[in-house]
């Protein structure tokens, strides 16, 4: 037939949304469909969902995606799912959900302190490349096997969030190096399992309980006649192992090369480099291996376009009055000049990097200060967080000579300006919106063979929207406020501690 094999379909499953995106072997997107799932809050600083659900949406987005295209399923040569790092999503003997954390929990904060402390800190630095934090997977397992024993004693298989929808197409309980790596199950730079790493989490029983490891690109499995039926997808298609999302949206990007940098505007805040070997200082929350001499130094935080959202969620949506709610708040944004006395805003809405104990505000308002002041400062404080990140970076000696803006925050006509002239640098947007779907669907190329390599597929699949320069005008202000917004993060620092301890 004519169109047959020359579509892949990449998957990108997020804390909640999940989306299908079909696309045809020069990058361009043939459909897309969309599902929002539900988190759920059941003790504080508990964030949870439902692995049913998220099945569920997975199986209809897919549908839904290939029903739109109106193309013969057959034509799809592969399938590759991204999906959000960290959390724990934990299932049975019997390969049933038990427990679907997502990476915003915090419910192990005072465990990731306790493991971080000390040698113990120092051993697992100097092993995996980063230290235990909240919702980081080991320490969320090892919170289980302190607090929920009778739950931990049930467990038989820990996954990820991308795993469990590659489990359910295609039977096969694996993961891959890219999310193992991220998440700090994995001895670096070798990208492989090893029980001393598991003792030190306190979890010597607990290297069985890990699936098989892949290479994001090797393929995992076929997609099975029940998740054909359910899916629209033909029995006996290939699936990849996949991606950590933030790996997926560099390959989605265009960042594939040594030197270059990709900076995710999403829930979390995604400031990562590629380099041939890791960076081993203590300083970088983590890095992740794709692929041999292939390593991505992360400096990540959940202090991004997540603010932006709970503002949509609760200052606009509830009025009614806004069928565009982030139009509307790029315009007023747009239509605020820039002025020194303009309010400064944290975006530690979910704790922060520095501390998980760390929370959101908005400082120095005055009695002449309207939304678009309000929703700048908001705008501004999470570039400065971003450019925070990227100081960590190149203090430890990672260099890069471009960088790449994806994520909602990228969809912005605003935002990315702000990112130029407050990071003082040339920002290049992808013109795919959907770079972690591209950046599966890359990877399941390479798996089906219709794509060469990670640099054959970036070369033909991915492209640039636009640049924005950065406002020479504007530096010194950008600089001022972000010595600014240093400064108050700070004096703030024991008032949040108090907070935590109230």
């Amino acid at each position: 037939m004519a169109d047959r094999m020359r579509y892949l379909l990449g998957l990108d499953a997020g804390n909640t949304v999940i989306k299908a995106v079909l696309f045809d072997l020069d990058g361009n997107q043939i459909a897309m469909h969309a599902l929002d799932g539900q988190s759920s809050n059941p003790e504080p600083g508990f964030v949870e969902r439902d692995l049913n659900e998220l099945w569920r949406n997975a199986h209809q987005a897919i549908r839904s995606c290939i029903e739109q295209a109106g193309i013969d399923p057959g034509a799809i040569a592969g399938v590759g799912c991204a999906g959000h790092g960290n959390g724990l999503y934990l299932l049975d003997r019997d390969h049933a959900p038990l427990l679907g954390i997502q990476s915003l929990d915090s419910r192990a904060a005072r465990l990731a302190d306790e493991l971080a402390a000390g040698e113990t800190g120092d051993l697992l630095q100097q092993i995996c490349l980063q230290k235990p934090w909240p919702s980081q997977t080991p320490t969320l397992l090892a919170w289980v096997k302190r607090e929920r024993p009778e739950l931990y004693g049930k467990a038989a298989t820990v996954l990820l969030c991308k795993d469990f929808i590659t489990y359910k197409l295609t039977g096969r309980l694996v993961s891959d190096v890219s999310d193992m790596s991220g998440c700090g199950l994995l001895k670096m730079p070798d990208c492989v399992y090893d029980r001393d790493l598991m003792g030190l989490y306190g979890l010597d029983n607990a290297r069985d309980l890990l699936p098989d490891l892949l290479a994001p690109r090797d393929v995992a499995g076929h997609v099975t006649a029940e998740a054909g039926a359910l899916t629209g997808l033909c029995e006996g298609t290939p699936v990849v192992a996949g991606l950590f999302d933030v790996v997926a949206c560099a390959l989605g990007s265009g960042v594939v090369a040594n030197g270059q940098a990709s900076i995710i505007v999403g829930t979390w805040s995604i400031n990562q480099v590629v380099s041939a070997k890791p960076t081993e200082t203590a300083d970088v929350f983590m890095v992740s291996g794709f692929g041999e001499g292939r390593f991505l130094n992360i400096e990540s935080s959940a202090t991004s376009a997540a603010n932006l959202e709970w503002y949509v969620r609760e200052f606009v949506e509830r009025r009614g009055h806004h069928d565009d709610p982030f139009g509307h708040c790029n315009r007023l944004v747009a239509d605020t000049e820039p002025a020194s006395d303009d309010p400064m805003y944290h975006p530690f809405l979910y704790g922060a990097r520095l501390g998980s104990d760390m929370r959101a505000g908005f400082y120095g308002i005055s009695g002449w200060h309207r939304e678009g002041h309000m929703l700048r400062a908001l705008y501004e404080g999470v570039m400065f967080e971003h450019r925070r990140h990227i100081e960590v970076l190149t203090k430890a000696g990672v260099r890069f000579d471009e960088i790449i803006l994806s994520g909602g925050g990228a969809r912005s006509q605003v935002w990315p300006q702000i990112f130029a002239d407050g990071l003082g640098k040339k920002v290049t947007v992808a013109a795919c919106l959907e770079t972690g779907a591209l950046g599966a669907a890359i990877a399941a190329g390479c798996g089906a063979g219709v794509v060469g390599s990670y640099e054959a597929g970036v070369e033909k699949m991915t492209r640039a929207r636009t640049t924005f320069e950065p406002d020479p005008d504007l530096r010194g202000h950008y600089d001022r406020r972000y010595r600014m917004f240093i400064d108050l993060g700070a004096d703030m620092r024991r008032f949040w501690s108090t907070l935590r301890d109230a």
